[in-house]
């Protein structure tokens, strides 16, 4: 979690948000604290009741009408939208477009790694995913889509960002449909892809699987299950507890060994908590904080 908020009350906001808001309604907040960044202009002050408001879409308890600073509440929610994220523990492959990382963003616009920080503290937001799983920075195609477009000046090879026409979308399918024949899997798939078309490999990986979902009788990878289901969870877990090895569930399962390696993980700690579990009982266990 960031720590270097401006502004104490955004900052309580993203704790209270964090603790007690469910999961969907933290991403609701991610994407309204979203769009007001696109709208703020640093240069002018806004009440910290209007930006509560536009978040949460609650009325704040009295706070006194403070008047926060256009720049210290793009900087702050920002930070804000990176956190809750980061709270939710999202998987890259729930994200609704594609994801793209650092290094992507840094090869995309032949930028330093550096430039692309830089970029975040000049107002490019930034969520943070899951992915092989290690949490890790990525940015919507969106997001960096609206930065460019407003910092044309900034970004001069903002030009190269653009989305898929659909001549590379036939060339892409055609040349996944081409690699996963040999056997590879989705991930492998998408890695080569992209490196052939000097595309990300997020990239490619939503355009595969946006295809299958739309065109199923001619899907590349028509056996990809797009989320396990508690049914397949369990599934592959008695199978590795009989020998299974994790290369074959990946294949099976069309996912990566490191992600195969994570849900048995979860599933052999959802196991454990089903364990009776014998304690002295205090009073205190029943206290929430």
């Amino acid at each position: 979690m960031n720590t270097d908020y401006r502004i104490s009350l955004i900052k309580e906001l993203r704790d209270q948000q964090v603790r007690f808001a469910p999961r969907g309604k933290r991403h609701e907040q991610a994407d309204r604290a979203e769009s007001l960044l696109s709208e703020l202009d640093p240069s002018k002050n806004y009440p910290y009741d209007y930006l509560f408001f536009r978040v949460t879409e609650v009325r704040p308890d009295a706070t006194g009408y403070r008047l926060i600073k256009g720049d210290d509440a793009v900087h702050d929610l920002r930070l804000f939208v990176e956190d809750i994220t980061d709270s939710m523990n999202l998987r890259v492959e729930e994200a609704s477009e594609p994801v793209h990382t650092v290094e992507d963003l840094s090869k995309m616009f032949n930028v330093s790694t550096k430039t692309i920080s830089r970029w975040r503290d000049q107002g490019l937001v930034s969520r943070r995913f899951l992915s092989d799983g290690r949490k890790r920075v990525g940015f919507l195609h969106s997001s960096v889509d609206r930065f460019v477009s407003q910092n044309k000046k900034r970004v001069q090879r903002g030009e190269r960002f653009s989305q898929i026409t659909d001549v590379e979308k036939d060339d892409i399918i055609d040349r996944a449909r081409r690699i996963a024949a040999t056997g590879a899997n989705l991930s492998e798939v998408a890695r080569t892809v992209g490196s052939e078309v000097n595309r990300s490999t997020e990239t490619i990986r939503y355009t595969i699987k946006n295809f299958d979902r739309q065109y199923p009788k001619m899907a590349v990878f028509p056996d990809q299950r797009e989320v396990l289901s508690p049914e397949d969870r369990r599934a592959m877990y008695q199978q590795h507890n009989r020998g299974v090895s994790t290369v074959v569930l990946a294949k099976r399962y069309g996912r990566t060994r490191t992600s195969i390696i994570r849900l048995l993980n979860e599933e052999r700690a959802a196991k454990v908590m089903e364990l009776v579990l014998d304690y002295i009982p205090n009073a205190e266990f029943d206290d929430e904080s």
